[in-house]
């Protein structure tokens, strides 16, 4: 129960590595809020954990994250726990990425996020913890992904120069950086057909030291760790979650 009485709010806790978290949160004591953009999922979620509340929301809306902020503040007051894991994936070549597909990728995956822990933190409070989802994809070259790469290391990056600007205000910020997991994210790869996707599965399968794709609750508890007061000495780290790809690979 470490998070007994916490008040956790999760963006982008409707499916994947987010909804894991979430439930396991709730698990432990806490009381979720979370988002997602597709209410069907949105509910679907809520109805798995007693006493979460969803909002549909797009992260990369900086207005429409003020949005639920205030709702939880009109609630309960402040936010203990912010994970926020709203992202989306795209492999395009350099000849072939368009300025509107580097737009949208960076709009989630950096710029709404930054914008999302600006907001979150007028509720936040000496002993808040915010954790966010990274990727190896910032540590290691694969052709194809630079706009997705650029996102998440301007990403960590940001997070690792927050960390040390909320410090003195005892809010911890890490990031969390999983490897190949096997989310309903990895299926929607826009221009990537089914054949691509599972070629794409097959090599990341092939070049993890494990010899296998993670699952969601694997990275789910790696998050709840630096969420919860079991890492209170830590922030501005970034912990791989990758079946050490990144470290043996």
């Amino acid at each position: 129960m470490r998070f007994k009485d916490k008040i956790v709010l999760v963006l982008g806790g409707n499916s994947g590595m987010g909804l894991a978290a979430a439930q396991m949160f709730a698990a432990e004591g806490g009381k979720v809020h979370l988002t997602g953009r597709d209410q069907t999922t949105i509910d679907a979620a809520v109805e798995s954990i007693p006493g979460a509340t969803g909002y549909q929301s797009d992260i990369s809306d900086p207005a429409a994250t003020e949005v639920v902020v205030k709702a939880i503040e009109a609630t309960d007051g402040r936010i203990d726990v912010l994970y926020i894991n709203a992202g989306v994936g795209g492999f395009a070549p350099l000849r072939g990425i368009t300025e509107e597909a580097w737009d949208h990728t960076h709009a989630i995956n950096l710029r709404g996020c930054v914008f999302a822990l600006q907001k979150a933190i007028r509720i936040m409070g000496k002993g808040g913890s915010v954790v966010v989802t990274g990727s190896i994809g910032a540590h290691g070259a694969l052709e194809g992904n630079g706009a997705y790469a650029a996102a998440k290391a301007g990403l960590f990056m940001a997070m690792k120069t927050f960390a040390k600007e909320l410090i003195s205000e005892g809010i911890r910020v890490n990031v969390v950086s999983p490897g190949p997991i096997d989310t309903p994210l990895l299926y929607r790869n826009p221009g990537m057909t089914d054949e691509q996707v599972a070629g794409l599965k097959e090599m990341m399968i092939q070049n993890i030291p494990m010899k296998r794709m993670g699952e969601s609750e694997e990275v789910a508890k790696a998050v709840l760790f630096l969420a919860s007061d079991d890492a209170s000495f830590i922030s501005g780290a970034n912990l791989f979650v990758d079946g050490g790809l990144i470290e043996l690979g």
